[in-house]
């Protein structure tokens, strides 16, 4: 009877070891679960109502005036701005040739809705943090370094020109890869695009593909930027959906901004969740589907504000949080970007961008971005004057603004499979 009783405390305690070191093989260097759960009562604000969405995530409505926005040293003593004091992303588009399109919601909105005076944010959980390569990064991208052109396996610096003008060169980056259309030079106080929505494949488990707008402004080696779009980032979100997300930074990813509202900056006043999927997608073949990503600055405030589907009022970053951002942007870029160790390199990634299919295979097949527009101080939302296209690997991923005759405008196609018997 002893022994029985000798082996079956045997048998727990090594059960619970087990279980402790799975637990703990999760763990990285210097982190302990009770510094995970810190972090997470830091991210995450008391809810004054919580809603489990069908596909897992959990929304928390939180008091607008309590959101982490407002930990950020530089909103110490901000004055929130509940709605644009002007409406600078409005245009009567003929869309008289398009088919209907349906309107993009998010999955956790068929399970409730937060109630007036909070904002509906996406809870961080601890397998959020588990998966983090370090507390201190999680959330946030990974520093631009440019490659060594010298290197064997990294593609020597490309050129883009703008309306077939003299060509600039760019160097290439480590571990992006990127499809675009791009504007530059002038101050830019806004832009728009509706971004064909769809969910690309993604390989290794550090992947992430994007479908975007980008803003920038600032030197090339320490730039600010502001981005809306959507993602696959299983890392960060723990499955392979696609979300929408918001970005910034005022270093170029060095140490400031994050995604969605992970990191304290980007203020929120509507009723979309950052970081929550989106649908529906579109299918090759079949039925397509677009998010309008609208950008812009209120020249009264100094706050860029997002808005999605041309009215419908996300939030906005603090014009506070930058410096060369506070007045103006000099680019703007529309596309796709994957992050992987494996672009630039052999083997190279199997994560797709776009529909995952080349740009040349056009509508209803590669992804696009329709309308594209830009916003300068003659305050009119407009076609750019002058753009390029641009591909970090073009027979990985490419960029095709294509125009199907001369008196239609421009629609911008991006994308592909990554690894194929072109890309290896």
């Amino acid at each position: 009877m002893e022994n029985a009783k000798t082996i079956s405390v045997l048998l727990l305690v090594t059960f619970v070891s087990v279980l402790g070191n799975g637990v703990d093989s999760k763990l990285k260097a210097g982190q302990t679960l009770s510094e995970i759960d810190r972090r997470l009562k830091l991210l995450n604000k008391p809810a004054v109502k919580s809603i489990k969405s069908e596909d897992g995530d959990i929304i928390d409505c939180v008091d607008i005036y309590k959101q982490s926005a407002f930990d950020h040293p530089a909103l110490k003593n901000h004055k929130i701005q509940l709605k644009p004091s002007v409406d600078l992303l409005s245009e009567e588009l003929d869309r008289r040739n398009e088919s209907p399109r349906p309107v993009m919601m998010q999955t956790w909105q068929k399970s409730g809705s937060c109630p007036n005076g909070t904002v509906p944010i996406r809870r961080i959980q601890r397998e959020d943090l588990l998966r983090a390569a370090s507390l201190e990064n999680f959330g946030r991208k990974a520093p631009e370094i440019p490659s060594s052109v010298n290197k064997t396996n990294v593609k020597e610096t490309q050129f883009m020109s703008f309306n077939d003008s003299k060509p600039l060169g760019f160097p290439p980056i480590v571990n992006r890869s990127a499809a675009l259309l791009v504007t530059v030079g002038y101050n830019y106080i806004g832009a728009q695009g509706d971004i064909n929505v769809w969910n690309p494949k993604v390989d290794l488990p550090d992947d992430y593909t994007t479908a975007q707008i980008w803003l920038k402004g600032g030197p090339g080696d320490n730039f600010e930027s502001i981005e809306g779009g959507w993602v696959v980032n299983p890392k960060l979100y723990g499955d392979k959906l696609t979300r929408l997300f918001v970005y910034w930074t005022r270093d170029g990813y060095k140490s400031t901004g994050c995604f969605d509202a992970i990191c304290s900056g980007f203020v929120q006043t509507g009723q979309i969740a950052l970081g929550a999927t989106i649908s529906p997608i579109s299918s090759s073949g079949g039925s397509q589907y677009y998010v309008t990503v609208g950008i812009s600055l209120d020249p009264n405030s100094g706050n860029w504000w997002l808005k999605l589907n041309g009215n419908v009022v996300v939030g906005y970053w603090p014009g506070s949080l930058f410096g060369y951002l506070s007045h103006s942007a000099t680019i703007v870029e529309w596309g796709g970007q994957v992050y992987s160790p494996n672009v630039k390199k052999t083997p190279h990634t199997k994560t797709a961008m776009g529909s995952g299919e080349f740009s040349h295979s056009l509508q209803g097949s590669a992804c696009s971005i329709e309308h594209v527009r830009i916003i300068d101080y003659s305050l009119q939302l407009k076609y750019p004057q002058w753009v390029g296209t641009w591909a970090d690997e073009y027979y990985c991923y490419d960029a095709y603004n294509f125009v199907e005759g001369y008196t239609t405008e421009p629609v911008f196609f991006f994308g592909g499979p990554g690894q194929n018997p072109n890309c290896k």
